[in-house]
């Protein structure tokens, strides 16, 4: 591990040391994780970097399970996780994001993910797929709303599908050039930072859109009144 990798995330954020740590589980585990992330309200894991990180593995062999297997299993993964997530706001909506200092359940969470669902409608359960953080919570907020069922079920396959396999089918392509297998932190340290840019790029465009907001509201002066001068002389 490169020490400037260390420094920038601890260990069960690095997706080499988790495979490296699981062993022989090291798909099963990935599984839980995905599982996890994708809808039981625990959403700072190394979702996208460990999808990319098991299909490098798999073309290196050190992961012996057939490519295909592997993403049929991730998405399923995936899928049920978000499935989880629907549920659980359907039956406690989102009664558990009251504390504004807790260290994940944070309120402003639900806000930025009902703002990304209003703004997308069902095809956010799509778009949420790439963006961390938000994947969580989505699959919350569209239980907690009441979204029809088999709707939901129908646009969280969708989203499964193309996130798991894509971002798994890079990993394994992009396994089988030297370069990663010789830089493989730095690549893993570099698929992290892009999969935050939609969080980035998301922060800015809310805080223009409160500036606006404020300045939209902000009660506008009246022009101060010049008295009259008369003019007019005898």
């Amino acid at each position: 591990m490169l020490p400037l990798v260390a420094m920038l995330m601890p260990n069960w954020m690095d997706p080499e040391y988790l495979l490296n740590w699981m062993g022989n589980w090291a798909l099963w585990g990935t599984l839980i994780v995905v599982f996890i992330e994708c809808g039981v309200l625990f959403p700072i894991l190394p979702g996208d970097s460990l999808l990319f990180a098991v299909g490098l593995f798999i073309a290196r062999g050190t992961i012996d399970v057939p490519l295909w297997l592997a993403c049929v299993l991730l998405t399923a993964a995936a899928f049920l996780g978000n499935v989880s997530g629907y549920y659980i706001g359907r039956f406690l909506g989102t009664s558990l994001f009251r504390n504004p200092n807790a260290r994940f359940l944070k309120p402003k969470y639900i806000e930025q993910t009902h703002d990304f669902f209003e703004r997308y409608g069902p095809r956010a359960l799509v778009m949420a797929r790439f963006v961390p953080i938000v994947r969580t919570f989505v699959t919350i907020v569209a239980g907690a709303g009441k979204m029809d069922a088999r709707k939901f079920f129908v646009w969280t396959a969708v989203g499964a599908v193309l996130w798991a396999p894509t971002i798994t089918l890079l990993g394994h392509a992009l396994g089988n050039v030297e370069f990663i297998h010789k830089n493989l932190e730095a690549a893993l340290i570099l698929l992290v930072l892009v999969s935050l840019i939609p969080m980035v790029v998301e922060y800015f465009l809310a805080k223009r859109r409160n500036r606006n907001t404020n300045s939209a509201d902000a009660p506008k002066h009246a022009a101060p009144k010049h008295p009259v001068t008369n003019n007019h002389t005898d």
